[in-house]
């Protein structure tokens, strides 16, 4: 199979689809790498590399995209990016589709087949190639946190830790999946009081046993999100609805009552946002302030350790693309439920069922139009 690597064109954005190791496993597979020329230079990634492990360097993405049967990418296809995909093309990569109706629109009149790391499964019910970009997000989120109480950047001018002497500070974190587990870890690493909101008794209960009185975990429900928050130095917005947008948490209301300088980082922001003041800002211009509430809401949040997250990610993702390029796109999606839970979209049809209801759209389930080809 073609297998092609655009570089990635979103402002701020360094990561690369494949890795020079993860080429070099096509390449033994028999398959044709093409690899945009400085795809990976930002992150010492160089085109020489790629040559090394077997890849096929071009100048630009409509070589790409016009040769390549597989495009393997990081962020959704930016609106340059859209009309070269053609019918039947598969496009691997974020998608993130449920805000996003332009996007939509044009994959599915592209004809390509989309693939969506965010809405890949596993066995244990997690979601495989977010999970990666969560720890990292996770782990970022209070980093970036701690910088936005700083003064200058309008924050309560306030060590999270605290020193001897002085409280350390309030951090909130709702959602206490992956990026809501790694945020609390690191938040804990620096001394500061965490409490975490969930709605599952069980992974409360697991919170709880894995780090007793280090963490205060609540269940979540309106009266206890506004207890904790209007009171909180800094919330962690992590909330996930597999596929579709992310539920609004925090009011306006709300964020009126919080402490001035307060701080909010919305992990969410790909799928909405979960803060009724978030909207979608970038590496470059960070952060903004409504009623005096310093707000974090990137939306490609691992993108700032893109080596990093690179290599997070093609761990991931490799045993799916060379599935995808081993046995061709139908059969690695007939075979693979897993897989198949991460087609979005099908020569013309939108194939998941929350994003359909988010944006209005009619969907068909993707065993049946596999069925009929």
């Amino acid at each position: 199979m073609r297998i092609g690597v655009p570089k990635e064109i979103k402002i701020h954005e360094s990561r690369v689809g494949l890795t020079p190791t993860a080429v070099r496993e096509l390449s033994a597979n028999g398959h044709q790498v093409m690899v945009q020329k400085n795809a990976g230079f930002q992150i010492d990634l160089s085109d020489d590399k790629y040559l090394s492990a077997g890849a096929e360097i071009v100048e630009t993405p409509q070589e790409i995209y016009a040769k390549a049967d597989l495009i393997v990418k990081v962020k959704e296809p930016q609106p340059s990016e859209i009309p070269l995909l053609r019918e039947g093309q598969v496009l691997f990569t974020y998608l993130h589709l449920a805000p996003d109706p332009t996007q939509t629109k044009g994959l599915i009149d592209s004809g390509c087949v989309a693939i969506a790391y965010e809405t890949v499964t596993d066995s244990f019910g997690g979601l495989p190639l977010l999970a990666p970009m969560s720890e990292v997000a996770g782990r970022m989120a209070i980093q970036a946190g701690a910088h936005a109480l700083e003064l200058d950047q309008g924050g309560r001018g306030m060590l999270l830790g605290g020193v001897s002497g002085v409280p350390a500070a309030r951090v909130v974190v709702i959602g206490g999946g992956v990026v809501g587990t790694n945020a609390a870890r690191v938040a804990m690493g620096v001394e500061a009081h965490v409490t975490v909101l969930d709605k599952s008794i069980h992974r409360l209960q697991q919170l709880d046993f894995q780090y007793g009185s280090r963490i205060n975990t609540v269940f979540s429900t309106v009266d206890a999100v506004e207890e904790y928050v209007a009171t909180a130095d800094l919330v962690i917005g992590a909330v996930l609805v597999p596929g579709g947008a992310a539920p609004k948490l925090v009011s306006r209301e709300l964020v009126s009552r919080m402490n001035r300088g307060a701080v909010l980082v919305d992990v969410a922001i790909d799928q909405g946002g979960c803060f009724a003041t978030s909207r979608p800002t970038s590496l470059a211009d960070p952060i903004f302030t409504v009623d005096g509430v310093v707000h974090y809401c990137v939306s490609n949040m691992p993108g700032a350790v893109a080596r990093t997250s690179t290599f997070a990610l093609n761990n991931a993702t490799l045993p799916f693309v060379l599935a995808l390029a081993n046995k061709g796109y139908h059969k690695a999606l007939t075979d693979d439920p897993h897989l198949r839970n991460g087609l979005n979209v099908y020569r013309g049809r939108l194939t998941h069922e929350a994003v359909a209801r988010d944006l209005g759209l009619v969907y068909m389930p993707a065993l049946e139009l596999l069925a009929g080809r």
